[in-house]
């Protein structure tokens, strides 16, 4: 049965199609077509006057058509977007165990003052007389950084932590062409487990990259990194605590090593809400670390904005660091937002973004550290572990793990051993997540474990909501060892969309929506 738009009434809901409803809708879950398919070109929300006459500058550029884009009024368009938010998962609707990715909740209070007048409008064009209070929340923001991880500089510009990777190899780079090395230091080391930015970054300003291969136990070995260095070594990346969950035990040593031959340690700061209060990284002799403050200090997820990527760097990277900076001249904050106005003993390799940085990631950052002091992050840390390893502990008898000699630091890390003879795949398990609620785990990475699924609950979540979820995932378990293949091969069942080819979506993406055919009415 096709429905007023045209579309199944209740597609994949057995139970809601023995009673079908005209609209499609399931009482409050409501079918939502989209913007397109409801607003209409010739009507707008709003009132425009006609313009005054004018000349056009735009010559044979001028647009001949309509621009095509639908209109509706401020009512429909309204229901239209809190009807898509009501068909979203958000770390306010439940537990969101995407692991290597932190999805911790967002404080009330840092939205609070986020949006405190002077921090809510501030602009990056502002005469700099008129932010001394801004610059004094990015100095203080900085100061903790630099107290917590144990780094003598940090550069707040960068906007999440892809462009903190960026700066702080750029860094690198800098400081191994300002030693006449630049020609002769291009590989890069990068362990196979590594986050895939990882590579990218260091392959898109010109290095060339080199795998470290992965131990059994999932961990590096300083001998394997060793064998790999020499004068053509600019630098390793390593994540620690590694994406597989595991505190990488010879860290210090890796560092030494890198340091002897001449070369520099990167750490990808992803999973730094394991260690905050616990370890800091320049005691472990890191040089460059970027910092999510969306993973580790409560700041929102982006979606592609708003994030803040800072990266700290050690004394040997410190004059690198891009402009614009503060830099303390007589104890106050002073913006250096030139090459040229840096102070003596600096070298900025450059500028990585056009203004600082996001106003509303700092304050939110620091309002967390502020609230939580440096008991209650390092308290945070340690309950971040102990909920990982609380749903380790609640699911090893079901599900396998890839390395059982290593305790779970953040985040709990599954294979697929136990699907096997099944017939159920770690897709198939993390789409049927969905039909319960919750989304689904990070799943098939890291890339060195098979059919990973990859959980980290954060030290967000209660007992109360990680004893719900790990009886969710062992009836799951249970019923895919159980032979219940219908349960997984066709979720989700009850989402507002069943399962889509994603590897076709990906290779084939369809751009442009095209109105289709219409459907007459059928007959009396």
């Amino acid at each position: 049965m096709l429905n007023r738009q045209g579309r199944p009434t209740t597609p994949g809901h057995t139970a809601a199609e023995s009673h079908p409803t005209f609209t499609g809708n399931r009482a409050l879950q409501q079918i939502e077509p989209l913007i397109f398919e409801i607003g209409h070109h010739e009507t707008t929300g709003v009132d425009l006057d006609a313009p005054a006459p004018f000349k056009a500058r735009l010559g044979k550029h001028a647009r001949t058509d309509g621009i095509g884009l639908p209109g509706l009024s401020e009512p429909e368009a309204m229901r239209h977007y809190v009807r898509l938010s009501q068909k979203n998962y958000g770390i306010d609707t439940g537990l969101f165990p995407l692991g290597s990715c932190t999805m911790k909740h967002n404080a009330r209070l840092n939205e609070k003052m986020a949006r405190l007048p002077g921090f809510s409008d501030v602009h990056p064009l502002q005469p700099l007389s008129t932010v001394a209070g801004a610059l004094a929340v990015m100095q203080e923001l900085a100061r903790y950084l630099m107290t917590l991880t144990g780094m003598p500089a940090v550069s707040l510009s960068p906007k999440a932590g892809a462009h903190g990777e960026l700066c702080g190899m750029m860094a690198i780079k800098a400081a191994i062409a300002a030693k006449g090395e630049g020609e002769t230091r291009k590989v890069v080391l990068v362990p196979e487990s590594a986050h895939g930015t990882n590579p990218a970054t260091a392959a898109l300003i010109g290095f060339i990259v080199k795998s470290v291969p992965a131990r059994a136990d999932g961990t590096v070995a300083v001998e394997d990194v060793k064998a790999l260095l020499g004068p053509d070594v600019a630098a390793i990346m390593l994540t620690n605590p590694n994406t597989c969950g595991i505190f990488e035990p010879q860290i210090v040593e890796i560092a030494a090593a890198m340091h002897e031959a001449g070369a520099y340690f990167y750490c990808d700061g992803a999973n730094y809400n394991a260690i905050v209060g616990k370890a800091k990284p320049g005691d472990l002799g890191v040089d460059a670390m970027h910092i999510n403050l969306h993973k580790t200090f409560s700041t929102p997820h982006g979606g592609g904005g708003p994030g803040s990527g800072p990266v700290v760097l050690s004394e040997r990277l410190a004059p690198y660091a891009p402009v614009p900076f503060i830099h303390l001249e007589n104890g106050e904050p002073r913006l250096i937002e030139t090459i040229a106005d840096a102070p003596d003993g600096n070298a900025p390799f450059g500028r990585i973004t056009a203004f600082h940085g996001q106003m509303g990631m700092y304050v939110r950052a620091l309002t967390y550290m502020l609230s939580h002091g440096s008991d209650g992050m390092k308290q945070a840390s340690e309950d971040a572990v102990l909920n990982a390893n609380y749903i380790r502990a609640g699911l090893s008898d079901l599900m396998s793990l890839p390395f059982p000699d290593h305790p779970s630091m953040h985040e709990a890390l599954f294979d697929d051993e136990w699907l096997k003879g099944t017939g159920v795949t770690t897709l198939d398990f993390a789409k049927a997540m969905i039909d319960e609620g919750y989304h689904p785990m990070t799943v098939y990475f890291p890339l060195v474990v098979h059919g990973a699924m990859l959980v980290e609950p954060t030290e967000s979540e209660s007992k109360a909501s990680l004893d719900l979820f790990i009886a969710t995932l062992r009836d799951l378990a249970m019923a895919a060892k159980g032979n219940d293949k219908s349960r997984f091969t066709g979720a989700p069942h009850h989402a507002p969309l069943r399962r889509l080819d994603e590897t076709r979506a990906a290779r084939q993406p369809v751009l442009k929506w095209v109105a289709p055919l219409p459907i007459a009415e059928a007959a009396e």
